[in-house]
């Protein structure tokens, strides 16, 4: 398999694929790459690869909007990485491309979509709905039956409680604790959570 992006997040994609032996990773491509290899995994211009419809690939850029983008333009297979050290439970769903890091834990009937990062001790309670691209960042806890909309960032730290519904490409703030539904494309921080501006750049 390989890994799309060079960056410091695809690092602990590395250290998550390799707590389980269960992948290799035969290289990393990256539009401009600035070097040779990372952890000994080599790493290649994408321009040296015509097509990956051949290939399994994990994107392993942190930014959501990035990610969505490349996943459009590429043809490939999509597995899932999941660190050693995660708990997931048998009657959770998690779809291809997604990532989930070191002592994250996603609890029974949660739904997460494509490409979405569960970062490091993050928590996704019982029944929550996650779209696809969302990062939730180390530390972030959802209670249960949280819906989380496509490409939205739960900052690190943030606290959602029960039965919140959180928009499309929005960002919840480090350590804000969310009480109240947030709309699409909002920006919200403090305690308790308020919009202070929209992300007008994903309509």
């Amino acid at each position: 398999m390989y890994l799309y992006g060079a960056s410091g997040h695809c690092k602990v994609i590395i250290d998550t694929i390799a707590s389980t032996q269960q992948l290799t990773i035969n290289g990393i491509v990256d539009d401009h790459p600035n070097q040779d290899e990372l952890y000994g995994i080599p790493v290649f211009n994408t321009k040296e690869f015509e097509t990956f419809s051949d290939k399994n690939i994990i994107v392993s850029v942190g930014d959501n909007g990035t990610r969505k983008k490349i996943v459009t333009h590429l043809a490939a297979a999509y597995p899932i990485a999941v660190h050693a050290k995660a708990v997931v439970s048998a009657h959770a769903t998690v779809g291809g491309g997604t990532v989930i890091m070191a002592a994250a834990v996603i609890n029974p009937d949660a739904f997460i979509g494509q490409h979405c990062i569960i970062n490091t001790a993050a928590i996704i309670e019982h029944e929550c709905k996650i779209g696809d691209f969302v990062h939730v960042s180390p530390n972030a806890a959802l209670a249960g039956g949280v819906t989380v909309g496509e490409g939205t960032h739960i900052g690190m730290g943030a606290i959602v409680i029960q039965g919140i519904k959180i928009g499309k490409w929005a960002t919840i703030g480090a350590g804000a604790v969310v009480i109240s539904d947030v709309p699409d494309y909002a920006v919200v921080v403090g305690n308790p959570g308020k919009i202070i501006k929209y992300n007008r750049e994903h309509e």
